[in-house]
């Protein structure tokens, strides 16, 4: 027979309400009943009923995750990190897809959260990165945290993750440099991302500090896809454009580039080097490896979603912001120029 809340004060010799404190993570109760309630609990398999805890407080449970991203390896680990920390904080999980294109979009997304109970938000590019949509959520007093690119301090709207894109980017492209490559082309992702424009900026950057020219030619606009990967090669296929190495802004775009290669029967790596980015499955996936830079995106939602929980639950503390670079993992796509 499943155990409820009565059994478990029962047990532990502490009122009901201590019990509902210990399970909601409240700081008033006293270390040692806090633990004899915890064994007991554990004694019992006591699972408390989340859903009903909503609806019986005014208090909500819920953590919704909203996206916009082709990317489903980068949607999977957000999604895992984010259940991850609900479990061990005992939150829910709400996963809600959305169109950032479309219009009305934020009013529709604010009539959600009021009618699911939303507690806190976590937020992801191109959302995060759209002020209009954070200044909305602000006026609404609706707690989240952004998860966005950039390389400064965060603000003060918000707890936040920022990923330097633009450090990273510099690596990659001074790493291909000293392999001594100099006519690098960049396979753009989503303009809407920052991503794009920080990743950009990094490649831009590594050039000019080596003293070679930006050749704008070598720079083509595209999204976060592996069709964009074949368009962008081919285009440069098709156009004899003298390249050594292609840095893609994702791993797909990457994997779509090489896949192009390979069906013009251009030697990867010996012949073109092909770098990608985010060092998700598709890296790992293709022949040859790819070559990227690793950014740990389940270890970043986890981190952003208990910063966000802990700011629900001293809404009075300062916000938090941490800082990631992705670090390069070098594999079989990339080797020293030819002659």
């Amino acid at each position: 027979m499943k155990s409820t809340i009565l059994d478990v004060a029962k047990h532990a010799g502490v009122s009901i309400k201590t019990v509902s404190r210990v399970t909601n993570n409240e700081a008033t109760v006293r270390q040692s009943t806090r633990e004899k309630v915890l064994a007991s609990i554990a004694e019992l398999n006591y699972q408390p009923n989340l859903a009903a805890r909503n609806l019986a407080t005014t208090k909500s449970y819920n953590i919704a995750f909203i996206y916009d991203n082709p990317n489903a390896y980068y949607i999977i680990d957000m999604q895992n990190g984010i259940l991850a920390e609900c479990q061990k904080r005992g939150y829910e999980l709400l996963i809600h897809p959305c169109d950032s294109q479309k219009e009305n979009m934020i009013d529709e997304f604010l009539l959600m959260i009021k009618r699911s109970q939303i507690a806190g938000i976590v937020i992801t590019p191109p959302f995060s990165e759209m002020p209009l949509f954070i200044d909305k959520l602000a006026d609404a007093q609706i707690p989240f945290v952004r998860i966005i690119s950039g390389n400064g301090l965060a603000d003060n709207i918000s707890p936040c993750i920022m990923i330097n894109d633009q450090q990273a980017a510099f690596n990659i492209t001074e790493y291909l440099i000293k392999l001594g490559h100099r006519d690098i082309a960049f396979l753009s992702g989503s303009a809407e991302h920052l991503s794009t424009a920080e990743r950009l900026k990094g490649y831009k950057l590594a050039l000019e500090s080596h003293d070679i020219e930006i050749n704008a030619d070598l720079i083509l606009a595209g999204d976060y896809s592996f069709e964009s990967g074949v368009k962008g090669a081919n285009t440069l296929i098709a156009q004899n454009k003298k390249v050594s190495a292609i840095f893609a802004c994702n791993d797909e775009i990457a994997a779509g580039a090489l896949f192009a290669a390979r069906l013009s029967h251009i030697d990867v790596p010996s012949e073109l080097s092909i770098i990608g980015f985010e060092n998700s499955p598709f890296s790992r996936q293709t022949w040859p490896k790819l070559t990227t830079a690793a950014q740990p995106n389940q270890e970043i939602a986890q981190r952003a979603t208990a910063m966000l929980i802990d700011s629900i639950k001293s809404p009075t503390a300062q916000y938090q912001s941490e800082l990631y670079v992705p670090q390069l993992v070098e594999r079989e796509s990339t080797t020293k120029a030819s002659k």
